[in-house]
């Protein structure tokens, strides 16, 4: 990626003076925003930028469409590359990228029968084939792609999966049989049950009691190394409780099931957005471990090696550790304590071993629209280059959704 291509294609972004470069890749394309923070909407070679587009400031519909479209960091170009109906206001089609640059997946459904279904694309031919299950994250290799149910994971939390007429949304009572992690092939082979949520508790002591609340999946992410699998297990009480949350970690191929953080913890401290370390074997989050805050707080995939990671930085948002060890980059949330009366919120920098915090830049997240449930909300979800150099993040300055890109480079030399 060339710096003086980005300036001679792209405006420059410059409110409340950012301590890097950054700037706005979709000024002509409002509504557009990017998945999540950790899988990069940039391509391996860093000349692609993959976003959902959806511009009604408004909730959609089931069976409405969004648009994937790609923007040529090379060129300026833009392009929609696909009409998914397979999606939904958050992480939008799930739009990431493979081994390459020629694997872009993302999510579809056919409304006659509403079952979601994976694609993946090439954009240096474009080309496309149809995959036999759901994305919800590609391995690093692109060769599979693991998911819940996307039709489900909206039961436990509005703006997340994919849209669909709710009769058409399945219902799992207690640890089901039928549900679980989804697998399949990325050259179209069948899709398969990984492992089903029954096999799941039943091989995890003190998760809660299948008698009176239902397992969902929810957030599912390889590690770096695609050797391992993250779970964000969630169980619904029937009684209208709270959701308790649990972080559960397998081996890629489905079996070494543990509990890496327990409901026990994260349900009773509050918390929030666990992630992967480089490492792969380390897990992160947010977690108000003292009481008087969140703190990022770490363990090993098993549970074992529970720490915080440094007792003096607070956490927020959705934070992902640098390969170098010793950074973090994160956002916040507009109800977190470094949001900004004016509806602006920072990209934070933090240095685990100085223990400062630099707000690296500053933008408005507070949305012209929402929703009842904030299913519209503008999260910044800061996302790192497959180079660790650059970071994308979503934002709407001016109320308009957009996604922007901050060289981090002086701030790692």
């Amino acid at each position: 990626m060339d710096n003086t291509l980005l300036d001679r294609h792209f405006p420059r972004y410059t409110d409340h003076a950012p301590l890097v470069p950054v700037w706005n890749l979709t000024p002509d394309l409002p509504g557009a925003f990017h998945r999540f923070f950790d899988t990069s909407p940039l391509s391996p070679s860093g000349r692609f930028l993959a976003v959902t587009r959806y511009e009604p400031e408004r909730l959609p519909e089931p069976g409405e469409a969004a648009t994937v479209v790609l923007v040529d960091l090379q060129t300026g170009t833009s392009r929609a590359v696909w009409e998914s109906r397979g999606w939904d206001t958050q992480l939008g089609a799930q739009a990431q990228w493979g081994a390459d640059d020629s694997q872009l997946f993302f999510n579809d459904m056919d409304p006659a029968d509403w079952q979601p279904f994976g694609i993946c694309y090439n954009p240096l031919d474009d080309t496309h084939r149809r995959l036999q299950g759901t994305i919800y994250m590609a391995s690093p290799d692109g060769r599979q792609v693991i998911s819940p149910c996307l039709l489900r994971t909206g039961l436990t939390q509005a703006g997340y999966g994919v849209l669909a007429p709710p009769e058409h949304v399945p219902l799992n009572h207690g640890a089901a049989g039928d549900d679980g992690i989804y697998l399949a092939d990325s050259d179209g082979g069948p899709r398969r049950l990984l492992i089903s949520f029954a096999d799941l508790v039943a091989a995890l002591p003190g998760l809660p009691a299948s008698e009176t609340g239902d397992f969902y999946g929810f957030h599912l992410k390889y590690n770096p190394q695609g050797t391992r699998i993250m779970l964000v297990l969630r169980w619904k009480p029937r009684d209208g409780g709270r959701l308790q949350n649990n972080v559960v970690t397998l081996s890629a191929d489905g079996t070494e099931p543990h509990v890496a953080i327990p409901h026990t913890v994260w349900t009773v401290k509050g918390g929030h957005h666990p992630n992967w370390q480089p490492d792969g074997e380390h897990v992160m989050m947010n977690l108000n471990t003292q009481g008087e805050g969140m703190r990022f707080i770490q363990a090993l995939h098993d549970g074992s090696d529970y720490r915080e990671m440094h007792p003096d930085i607070l956490g927020s948002g959705h934070p992902t550790l640098h390969p170098d060890g010793r950074h973090i980059l994160t956002d916040a949330y507009q109800h977190e304590s470094m949001t900004h009366e004016d509806g602006s919120t920072p990209i934070r920098w933090a240095d685990l071993h100085t223990g400062e915090v630099k707000e690296i830049v500053r933008a408005r997240t507070r949305p012209l629209f929402k929703g009842a449930k904030s299913e519209r909300r503008v999260d910044p979800h800061p996302a790192w280059d497959f180079d660790y150099r650059y970071a994308v993040f979503n934002a709407c300055p001016q109320g308009k959704r957009a996604v922007f890109l901050a060289d981090l480079a002086g701030l790692l030399d």
